[in-house]
C-alpha cells in the first residue's frame, strides 16, 4: 500500500505532520504490523506518543505514522523494539540508510506469521524483545480464535503467509478441521500448534495433519528453541475429520455450582507473569503460570467428550474442582500482588457476564 495515497505525506509541512489524524487502524496498515503490536508498543515502550480524541479514539499524526513505519521495518530486520524506542525518528532514518550487511547464505529470510492466541502473540513479543529469533518472525496480525483468521484471510487482498501459529488451551478430536480451514485460508504452508491439555486423540490428528505440536512451556527459552527449530514448510496429508458434537457448560450453568467466571484473561496473567521475571522471588509468575494451567484445565475438562452419562458427571465434577482451585489461586495472586506492589492483571471482561 502507498501510504501518500491514504494522507501520509512524509515531506509534508511540520505542523500538519504533527496533525493528529490517523486511527490505530490505518497506522497498523501503513506500517504493515498488527493493531496489538502497535498498541504494545505504545503501551509498554511508549515508541509513539497519540492522542485521544474527545470520541475515545487513539489519534497519530504523520510524524507518528513515519516512526512507527520505521519501527516495524528495523525490528524485521532484527533490532529490539526496548532499544529502538529510546531513539530519534532521524536516528532510525539513518539506521535504515545506512548499508546493509548481506545476509550468509544459510539464513533464511523472515517468516511471515498469523498468531491465533492474544497471549502467545505477548510472548512471542517478548522473545523478540530480548532477543531476535533466528529466522526472525514477523507477525503479520493476532486473532482471538482460528474462526477470526478463517474469516479475515478472506478479506485480506494478500493473505499468504509462512506459517500459522495457534495457542490452544485445549485439544480435542476435531481441532485439526478447524486449524486446516485457517490455513488453507491464509494459504501456510505450515502450522504450529502449542497448547496446555490434550488427549492423544487430538495430538494424533493436528499431527498426522503435518502441525508442529508443543506443550506450551512455561520459560521463554524452550518456545525460543521450538520455534527456531520449526522446518520451513510441512505439507498437510488428506485426513478426513469429524468434529464431535461436544456441549459446553455456560457460566450460567456454572455460577450455579458456587463458580465464578475468571477474574483475569490469559493476555494479562502471561504479561503478569513477565513482570517478576527480574525480582528475586519468583512465586508471582510462577502462580500466575499455575492460575494459567488450572484455568486450561477447567476449559478442558468442560470440553472433553461424553461416551456416557456418567462420563459427562464426571467431568462436570473436575471441571467444578478445577473451577473451585482456580477461584482460590486468583485470590492467592491477589493478595501476593499488593504485597509485592506490582500491578494487579487486567480483569477478564467475562467476569462481568
Amino acid at each position: 500500500m502507498n501510504p501518500t495515497k491514504i494522507g501520509f505525506q512524509p515531506d509534508a509541512p511540520l505542523e500538519t505532520k504533527l496533525r493528529p489524524t490517523f486511527k490505530s487502524g490505518a497506522v497498523a496498515r501503513i506500517a504493515g504490523m498488527p493493531v496489538a503490536t502497535l498498541r504494545i508498543w505504545e503501551q509498554r515502550y511508549q515508541a509513539v506518543h497519540p492522542v485521544t480524541a474527545a470520541s475515545g479514539h487513539r489519534l497519530y499524526s504523520s510524524a507518528d505514522v513515519e516512526r512507527a513505519t520505521l519501527l516495524r521495518r528495523l525490528t524485521a530486520q532484527g533490532h529490539a523494539i526496548g532499544l529502538l524506542a529510546a531513539l530519534e525518528t532521524e536516528q532510525m532514518r539513518q539506521m535504515m540508510q545506512a548499508p546493509k550487511a548481506t545476509m550468509p547464505a544459510s539464513q533464511p529470510a523472515a517468516r511471515r506469521a498469523v498468531v491465533v492466541g492474544q497471549a502467545l502473540a505477548r510472548r512471542l513479543q517478548r522473545l523478540m524483545d530480548s532477543q531476535p529469533l533466528i529466522p526472525a518472525l514477523q507477525m503479520v496480525d493476532v486473532f482471538d480464535t482460528l474462526v477470526e483468521a478463517a474469516q479475515a484471510a478472506q478479506r485480506s487482498t494478500n493473505p499468504g503467509v509462512d506459517l500459522l501459529l495457534w495457542q490452544a488451551a485445549s485439544l480435542h478430536p476435531g481441532a485439526g478441521q478447524e486449524l486446516r480451514l485457517a490455513q488453507d485460508a491464509w494459504q501456510a504452508p505450515a502450522a504450529a500448534v502449542v497448547y496446555r491439555f490434550s488427549s492423544a486423540a487430538g495430538r494424533s490428528e493436528l499431527t498426522s495433519a503435518g502441525a508442529a505440536v508443543l506443550y506450551e512451556p512455561a520459560d521463554d527459552d524452550s518456545l525460543r528453541q521450538w520455534l527456531t527449530s520449526l522446518p520451513r514448510a510441512r505439507t498437510p496429508s488428506d485426513t478426513t475429520v469429524i468434529a464431535p458434537d461436544l456441549t459446553i457448560p455456560s457460566q450460567k450453568s456454572l455460577a450455579k455450582q458456587g463458580i465464578s467466571a475468571p477474574r483475569f484473561c490469559d493476555v494479562a496473567l502471561t504479561q503478569f507473569a513477565g513482570l517478576s521475571s527480574a525480582m528475586a522471588c519468583e512465586c508471582p509468575s510462577h502462580l500466575a503460570e499455575l492460575l494459567l494451567q488450572v484455568s486450561y484445565f477447567e476449559t478442558y475438562s468442560g470440553e472433553c467428550a461424553n461416551k456416557s452419562a456418567a462420563d459427562a458427571q464426571l467431568h462436570a465434577y473436575l471441571q467444578q474442582v478445577a473451577g473451585t482451585a482456580r477461584m482460590l489461586f486468583e485470590k492467592a495472586l491477589e493478595q501476593v500482588a499488593i504485597a509485592e506492589g506490582l500491578p494487579l492483571p487486567l480483569v477478564s471482561t467475562a467476569s462481568s457476564l
